[in-house]
């Protein structure tokens, strides 16, 4: 298969492409298989093994035949990896030493910890290789296949095969953006700490809200999450308000001993996050070093055994 072969007709226009075939029909697997049918590709086997992954399969990939694993990479032109990153590696090991890779085959990799790197084994047996990371979370449903529509996917792949990478990326709806192979794991840190920390600091606030006798905290704070996520997003630290970058120690001691009665958790978050506030609000201006002084002094007094 010549890398620069990949048809960009639009999909309505032409049938099915290449023969996917998706190894592991988790949340990332099956919505990513759907999407490149939807694409016109035609996804012709997926493995999976618990009860929720063979529903999602059933759900998203009908008629797909659920096959093991050598048998899905036997059968496709593209090979998509969907697995958890620790088992990626063993996972491409294992299936070049079984000789299970075809010369010419588009190998694909989810992971955004890794670049093409993992994939070296099967590069020796000719294969293209291509890192792909989505930008999202998934739900493991068909409305994932919408949040595809202008999300962007983080793409390695060698400079030969850079065409490829982008446009499988455009067919799903989404938008490339080049990660360099060094840069991976510092990207992937990025959006892990971007996302998955949010909804832990979300989760928490909720929490607190509800200790504090509202009924319906997710509704006091959507409007205040969504408006200071966007201020984020547009205008990065000068976005952030509240009693760290006003200098309210006052404030902030009130607020540390109030949660001293939540979940062991909830404490160590607040004091680390709003002496994150306090130097990074100190760096730009926005605070006073005798201020700043103050703030931090509170904060490590929390620590602090009664």
């Amino acid at each position: 298969m010549d890398v620069g072969s990949l048809d960009l007709t639009p999909a309505g226009e032409r049938p099915a492409r290449l023969d996917v075939g998706v190894v592991g029909a988790g949340r990332v697997g099956a919505v990513l298989g759907a999407a490149l049918a939807r694409a016109g590709h035609r996804v012709v086997a997926t493995s999976g093994v618990s009860a929720a992954s063979l529903d999602r399969a059933e759900r998203l990939l009908p008629g797909v035949p659920v096959v093991p694993v050598p048998e899905v990479v036997a059968a496709a032109e593209l090979v998509l990896l969907t697995v958890p990153d620790d088992e990626l590696p063993a996972l491409v090991q294992g299936l070049t030493e079984t000789g299970a890779w075809q010369a010419g085959q588009i190998v694909v990799h989810t992971s955004g910890r890794f670049g093409v790197s993992v994939l070296e084994p099967a590069v020796a047996h000719h294969v293209i290789p291509l890192a792909l990371h989505p930008a999202m979370t998934f739900a493991g449903t068909a409305v994932d296949l919408e949040r595809l529509e202008g999300c962007c996917f983080g793409v390695t792949a060698p400079e030969a095969a850079r065409p490829v990478a982008e446009a499988l990326v455009l067919e799903m709806g989404a938008e490339p953006v080049w990660v360099a192979e060094a840069d991976r794991p510092r990207y992937h840190a990025a959006l892990a700490h971007g996302s998955n920390h949010l909804v832990t600091l979300v989760a928490q606030a909720l929490q607190v809200l509800r200790g504090a006798g509202v009924e319906s905290p997710d509704r006091v704070l959507a409007p205040l999450l969504s408006a200071a996520l966007d201020g984020a997003l547009r205008s990065g630290d000068a976005a952030t308000t509240g009693p760290v970058v006003r200098g309210d120690a006052g404030t902030v001691a009130a607020h540390v001993r109030e949660l001293t009665h939540e979940t062991p958790d909830v404490l160590p978050t607040y004091v680390a996050l709003a002496r994150a506030t306090a130097v990074r609000a100190l760096a730009s201006g926005r605070l006073s070093p005798q201020v700043a002084e103050n703030l931090l002094d509170v904060l490590a007094r929390s620590k602090e055994p009664e």
